[in-house]
């Protein structure tokens, strides 16, 4: 295990074998974030592009009882920042989120609530507890989640997504597997989190980084426009050395040896 310098104290930031564990760090406040968390976290995907030693990155948070409760609203200004700036801390968290081409990780591990769920819907894959809750509960404090929409919105069916939103009321683990909320729940989260890690670290580096920029670029173009980009970006795919590593490795009956390039 490899430890990292922390941006913030309230956010552990570690590799472990490949993987890049962010861990909210403040258990006592239910995990709730902070603008040095959102900071923190953004600033450390978007420093892992450069890593190619990372392979994943986790998200999660400390203890067993919550994943993040949201923003921390006994803090000042807890839904704004400087005025002068044309971007919120979270907006930029899930700008830097939305361009990783490595692959973010949820472990909820409890309470998903307000601006966490915004934490989970960045995210590429997720892996939930049992025991884990979901919720929108903005309205209950006289808000709306506003920024969580744009990643939330396309994730499950829009009327649970307007019911969740306009009641605050929350949805079971169970609800959010059956309305594709998460990939996987588990009475062990760390047990089935492992397992989704050895299926994608064992495929081409290459290829999940080159895929991932391929299916955010074509989400929200027409049709035509994304044939013809795919065109372009299959044939690229063919020419990185792990393509031609898989095949030759499929065709000489063995497992590849990726280089990632």
């Amino acid at each position: 295990m490899q430890e990292q310098d922390p941006i913030s104290d309230e956010l552990a930031i570690e590799q472990r074998t490949g993987v890049l564990w962010l861990t909210i760090q403040r258990e006592e406040r239910r995990n709730a974030m902070s603008h040095g968390v959102i900071a923190g976290m953004a600033q450390a995907i978007r420093a892992a592009q450069q890593q190619r030693d990372i392979r994943a990155i986790v998200i999660t948070g400390a203890g067993p009882k919550a994943f993040c409760s949201g923003a921390d609203l006994q803090a000042s200004k807890v839904f704004t920042g400087n005025f002068s700036e044309p971007h919120a801390h979270l907006a930029q968290l899930l700008r830097a989120a939305r361009a990783s081409h490595i692959p973010l990780i949820a472990r909820v591990n409890g309470f998903c609530l307000a601006g966490g769920m915004g934490l989970l819907s960045m995210c590429d894959m997720a892996v939930a507890s049992t025991h884990a809750t979901f919720g929108l509960p903005e309205v209950k404090v006289g808000v709306f989640p506003a920024q969580v929409l744009t990643v939330l919105q396309h994730l499950i069916p829009r009327r649970v997504l307007t019911e969740m939103c306009i009641t605050g009321e929350p949805i079971t683990s169970a609800q959010a597997l059956r309305y594709g909320l998460v990939n996987h729940v588990a009475d062990d989260v760390d047990q089935k989190l492992q397992w989704l890690l050895e299926r994608l670290l064992d495929k081409s580096p290459a290829a999940i980084r080159r895929g991932l920029y391929t299916m955010k670029s074509v989400e929200t173009m027409a049709f035509e426009e994304s044939m013809a980009f795919t065109e372009s970006q299959i044939a690229l795919f063919t020419l990185t050395e792990d393509a031609q590593e898989g095949q030759k490795a499929f065709q000489e009956k063995r497992k590849p040896v990726w280089t990632g390039q």
